[in-house]
């Protein structure tokens, strides 16, 4: 299934889970009616952003909106993972494996070019992210705290405050993240 197409279905069945109206999921998400509409619809591709001001708003994690059918084994092709890009083409985030109700964590692959940066909203309540850097370095903002981070440097931090993430070398950054959710 298109992540898209993915996206879309959930953002929809979650709100009516919720038994929200699409105006009371603007109150509680932050984004507006139309924009939540054109989601669900499929007619509009939502940057990072949006993403986790729904997730945030419906209080579930960020990939619950990606959810596809889990398998026993799951293989995640480079190929079939529908990359969410950011910072006009400088931040690319490769959902990998997705939240599910077994498990407390999702993780990514992110790419980030010379110069290119996030800035990520606070996640749930208690959320910690934990950052392996495979290739470059990379600034990382967590509240008032900066990390400079380099080729085979981890770190952990809570992931319930502002923050960012700045690529500070010359070539690209490459990193991995997983997102802990406190039950």
């Amino acid at each position: 299934m298109n992540t898209n197409i993915a996206v879309s279905q959930n953002i929809k069945q979650i709100r009516e889970q919720k038994k929200l109206t699409l105006d009371a999921a603007a109150i509680v998400t932050g984004v507006s009616r139309s924009m939540l509409a054109l989601i669900e619809k499929g007619d509009a591709n939502p940057t990072i952003s949006v993403l986790w001001k729904i997730a945030n708003g419906y209080k579930v994690s960020f990939t619950s909106l990606f959810e596809q059918s889990l398998e026993p084994a799951t293989i995640i092709r480079t190929e079939a993972v529908q990359p969410i890009v950011e910072d006009d083409g400088n931040y690319t985030n490769y959902p990998a494996f997705i939240f599910d109700e077994q498990h407390s964590f999702e993780t990514y692959r992110i790419l980030i070019a010379p110069g290119g940066s996030l800035q990520a909203e606070p996640h749930l309540t208690g959320t910690e992210e934990f950052i392996t850097v495979f290739a470059g370095s990379v600034k990382i903002k967590a509240a008032d705290e900066e990390f400079c981070l380099n080729t085979g440097d981890s770190i952990r931090f809570m992931a319930d405050v502002p923050h960012s993430y700045r690529n500070i070398g010359e070539k690209e950054c490459q990193l991995s993240m997983l997102l802990y959710y406190m039950k």
